[in-house]
């Protein structure tokens, strides 16, 4: 029996994927959390064998989680399922120790797969990412601007994006609001731009949020 442990912000989204997992046989959830904190309280006294994982958590996002498990040397394998397209996230998952990415929009089946195999040790990527390694092998593409972010500057990118306020991401990711200020600062001059705006519709013409 797999042990499967949901790491999702959203009770629905918990609840479809549990029900999911579970229709499937062989699979039992044996926790649910909604945040980091919530994630490594659990993680003290419980066990599991996949982290189904998503992204866009308040707090320390998935990505955070991800370095975490790794720097501590975690055997909790993560499977990120998100919302966010794979040429976004995906390869960054990846490289921060995910044993696979799948979206939340696709197919419950290739979900049960992919806990399973996740659950073996193995690296579960769909046939997009395994194109994407594919050509970063032997062709690396051009990378978008975004793509040369660090994943806390992409992540204050997206949250500006969505409309939040500079003090209201200080307190979501817990940081001063001195350092998102930084953090603002960098990806405008990274990514060439002057203001939220123009920050915003950058966001949004490379599908980081929705428009």
């Amino acid at each position: 029996m797999i042990r499967a442990l949901l790491c999702d912000d959203h009770a629905l989204i918990r609840r479809g994927i549990r029900d999911t997992l579970l229709d499937a046989g062989g699979i039992e959830v044996v926790g649910e959390v909604a945040d980091y904190p919530s994630l490594r309280e659990w993680l003290r006294d419980g066990q599991a064998d996949v982290l189904v994982l998503d992204v866009n958590l308040p707090g320390r996002n998935g990505l955070d989680v991800l370095h975490v498990l790794k720097d501590q040397g975690s055997t909790l394998r993560s499977l990120v399922v998100s919302m966010y397209p794979e040429e976004q996230y995906a390869i960054r998952c990846l490289r921060a120790g995910a044993y696979g990415y799948v979206c939340k929009g696709g197919d419950p089946a290739e979900l049960v797969a992919a806990v399973r195999m996740v659950a073996q040790g193995r690296k579960y990527v769909t046939p997009q990412i395994a194109q994407m390694l594919v050509e970063n092998l032997t062709a690396p593409a051009v990378e978008q601007a975004h793509q040369k972010l660090s994943d806390r500057e992409l992540q204050t990118l997206v949250l500006i994006a969505s409309g939040r306020r500079l003090s209201d991401i200080a307190e979501e990711l817990m940081l001063s609001p001195k350092t998102v200020s930084v953090y603002r600062a960098r990806v405008l001059e990274k990514l060439g731009l002057g203001n939220n705006s123009e920050l915003t519709v950058y966001a949004i013409r490379n599908g980081l949020v929705e428009g």
